[in-house]
């Protein structure tokens, strides 16, 4: 008897955002009063906020527009907010926002509410239980059988693993039908500290949410997951991080974090495409994740992409910044949203990175018939 591979498919992605956007000079204006910046450390931000390659970003909070209205979070006063009431604006908004993007992925999709066998939650951002994936099981109605996995902390390729997750699901139960959300509020996370990291941290970062709907079989618009690599770039371990801390969740993110990558993605493509016996030539579409401007230039240069070709992320940067998890999600769902029925049967690498130094890398597959 001949064995046949079950394959997974992604048959929808959908995103959402909270209603507060604001342009990245508002953030910068922002910076140098509640960070109280003297003359050359401002110099110093306007620079780098004006070189981030990001016009705007989203958050839950209201903090960084000009309108206030008294609702500050980051007041003014000896220090800024502990943990504790970082979580509860966490516990309030991360639900919302997931929910939001999985009845988008649910409403756009031939799969409904009561075929889901299997929800996973991703973020980084906060934690609670009963966490996420049980309020969403009530607030979304989904069977209270559904089986659950949470995938938290591992920072912005956490979709990566949600995806890997989803694919042994339904390829050991074609029958299964899984949604993944990836959730983060970064912006709640903003530190007072003046150094470099922290600075290009609170430059990049915003927040966002993203839903999968993922099963056996594809629809008239799917993209089939055909293979995965991940790799440790251990020299770089130190060069990023994400730790708890008595006033929040605190970023290491070093300068040094693309150079880490590009000394390590030519050697990570290869090892994924080979898998597959495809070269980058046989690649139609890039969905790189946008951890930073820097980091979509190391890769352009090493894999000789153009910035037409990388366009996707390039813009997904540009108007809402890094969201970590879900920004290559919100990437892949640009391309996928532009392609036709003459991009059937095409090749689309991503790519993602996070502490470790871990780099992650996948070929997807589309499938359009409609």
């Amino acid at each position: 008897m001949k064995y046949c591979q079950m394959s997974a498919y992604i048959n929808h992605i959908a995103t959402a955002l909270p209603a507060n956007l604001t342009d990245q000079s508002q953030i910068a204006d922002f910076m140098v009063t509640h960070l109280q910046l003297n003359k050359n450390e401002e110099r110093k931000l306007r620079v780098l906020y004006r070189a981030s390659g990001i016009k705007q970003r989203y958050s839950v909070l209201r903090d960084f527009g000009e309108d206030l209205n008294g609702q500050s979070f980051f007041k003014e006063e000896v220090e800024f907010p502990t943990a504790k009431p970082r979580m509860l604006i966490y516990q309030q908004h991360a639900i919302n926002l997931a929910e939001e993007a999985c009845n988008k992925a649910l409403n756009e999709s031939s799969i409904k509410k009561d075929q889901i066998t299997h929800l996973i939650a991703v973020s980084c951002t906060g934690m609670y239980a009963p966490g996420l994936d049980i309020e969403l099981v009530d607030r979304l109605s989904l069977p209270t059988s559904t089986q659950r996995t949470s995938i938290n902390f591992m920072g912005c390729y956490a979709a990566f693993n949600a995806m890997k997750v989803a694919q042994n699901i339904v390829e050991s139960n074609p029958s299964a039908k899984v949604i993944v959300v990836c959730v983060e509020l970064c912006s709640i996370h903003l530190q007072e500290k003046k150094d470099d990291e922290n600075l290009l941290a609170n430059a990049i970062f915003g927040d966002g949410a993203a839903a999968m709907i993922m099963s056996s079989k594809p629809g008239d618009r799917s993209l089939e997951l055909k293979s995965f690599y991940s790799d440790l770039a251990l020299s770089g371990r130190d060069e990023m991080g994400w730790f708890i801390g008595d006033h929040g969740f605190e970023m290491k993110l070093s300068s040094k974090v693309p150079d880490v990558i590009k000394e390590g993605i030519g050697e990570l493509t290869n090892r994924l495409l080979e898998k597959i016996q495809l070269g980058i030539s046989d690649i139609d579409f890039f969905a790189i994740h946008p951890g930073g401007k820097r980091i979509l230039d190391v890769i352009e240069e090493k894999l000789s992409i153009s910035k037409d070709q990388n366009f996707a992320a390039r813009e997904i940067l540009r108007t809402h910044g890094n969201m970590s998890s879900p920004t290559v999600l919100f990437v892949i769902k640009s391309l996928f949203n532009d392609m036709t029925k003459e991009d059937d049967q095409k090749h689309l690498l991503s790519f993602a990175f996070g502490p470790g130094l871990t780099l992650e890398s996948a070929v997807l597959k589309t499938h359009i018939h409609a």
